[in-house]
């Protein structure tokens, strides 16, 4: 079917050439008929006399009024000076028809070249609105407006990417700067009050123990960045037990869930099997579920489904949290991304993760995709029992 479509649309580009073939072909056609019937005039009507005839008689009746031998004597010197230069006036007439039906011609192609780069122009300059062009370069048309449409999604692609780049500076730079403060300050603290208590110096280093370690987890993001950016994943395959791999990454996040009263509500169909990276196939379903973790309202269940569907493997996480608009759905997996963008690094990340995943999961050969109604949001993998050679 697709072929079917691919010659419909190479058939619609040969007729709107095939136009202006014809038109081309006629314009050849008029000039040369044009040039051949002026050199028969130049020859029958100049050349041959009757012209001459035209004048002396203007002459005789205008200019000599009536003198008969006056106007034998200028038709006999027209004739004689006609007679003589005949080849030279023939020569001549046919060169300057020539002239003119060539610049005729050429007038024709070049107006078609100009139209061509005025589109051309337009897509350097970045008018607005579609080019125009005659209805004979109508299949050039398309493909310049192809191009000028694909330019500028290109453009507001990078304008976004670089807007949310730089928004992800932002956010790191502030949450970088407040556990650096706390640690200094903590610190300082300890080094400026001997005298201070055990116990008030076990918290404070604790403290800032915890705000370095979160400096930590910012600067491995950081990492994360450079790494996606930097760097293509390439796959290390091997037998995966995925239930196996499910359970751990669940009673992993325990701790995690248990800092605001999140529960699990697992459903893992036993013994799946698969081949694959096994380390980057759990840092996707890691970000997935940290991600489901972050937006979670407090004290809801978060539900992890995994089962076999004909040749492939269905993984579900879905949380209980803020509905995400559909607008947002559709971007949630592009880089740097965050469907919440009043939440700091501390809880929303670097915006990374959904894309790293989404990278994983495709290269396994699956597909991840996102919904969001009602409160709840739902991620769903899709894996094959193998991943594709490389």
């Amino acid at each position: 079917m697709s072929k079917w479509f691919g010659m419909k649309r190479i058939k619609r580009q040969d007729s709107g050439y095939r136009q202006l073939k014809t038109k081309l072909f006629l314009v050849t056609v008029l000039t040369m008929f044009f040039s051949v019937a002026g050199a028969v005039f130049l020859y029958n009507f100049v050349f041959r006399g009757r012209f001459a005839n035209v004048v002396v008689g203007f002459l005789h009746h205008i200019v000599y009024a009536g003198e008969t031998d006056a106007y034998e004597r200028a038709r006999q010197t027209y004739r004689h000076v006609i007679r003589n230069y005949l080849d030279w006036y023939f020569g001549g007439g046919i060169l300057f028809l020539f002239v003119i039906a060539q610049m005729i011609y050429i007038h024709c192609f070049v107006r078609y070249f100009t139209e061509i780069n005025r589109g051309i122009d337009a897509l350097i300059t970045e008018n607005a609105g579609d080019v125009i062009l005659s209805q004979e370069l109508a299949a050039t048309e398309r493909k310049i407006n192809s191009i000028k449409h694909t330019l500028e999604k290109r453009k507001s692609d990078a304008q976004l990417a670089e807007q949310r780049k730089n928004d992800l500076i932002v956010y790191l730079a502030h949450d970088l700067k407040t556990p650096l403060t706390s640690v200094i300050g903590y610190l300082t603290l300890l080094r400026d009050e001997p005298q201070i208590s055990q116990e008030l110096r076990c918290r404070y280093t604790d403290i800032a123990l915890e705000k370095a370690e979160r400096l930590e987890e910012l600067i491995n993001e950081f990492f994360d960045i450079t790494r996606f950016n930097l760097t293509a994943l390439v796959l290390e395959k091997e037998q995966i037990h995925l239930s196996r791999m499910l359970e751990q990454l669940a009673s992993e996040f325990h701790p995690i869930l248990a800092e605001r009263a999140l529960r699990w509500h697992l459903e893992i169909e036993p013994d799946i099997t698969l081949v694959g990276d096994a380390d980057k196939l759990a840092r996707a379903l890691d970000n997935l579920i940290r991600n489901a973790a972050s937006y979670s309202y407090a004290s809801t269940e978060i539900d992890l489904y995994a089962k076999t569907e004909a040749d492939t493997v269905k993984i579900m996480i879905k949380n209980h949290g803020k509905t995400i608009a559909p607008e947002k759905i559709a971007h949630i997996f592009e880089q740097f991304y965050r469907a919440d963008a009043s939440r700091s690094s501390a809880t929303g990340g670097a915006g990374l993760g959904l894309a790293i995943a989404k990278e994983i999961v495709e290269l396994h050969g699956g597909t991840i995709t996102a919904a969001s109604a009602n409160e709840c949001t739902i991620f769903i993998v899709t894996l094959p029992f193998s991943a594709p050679t490389s």
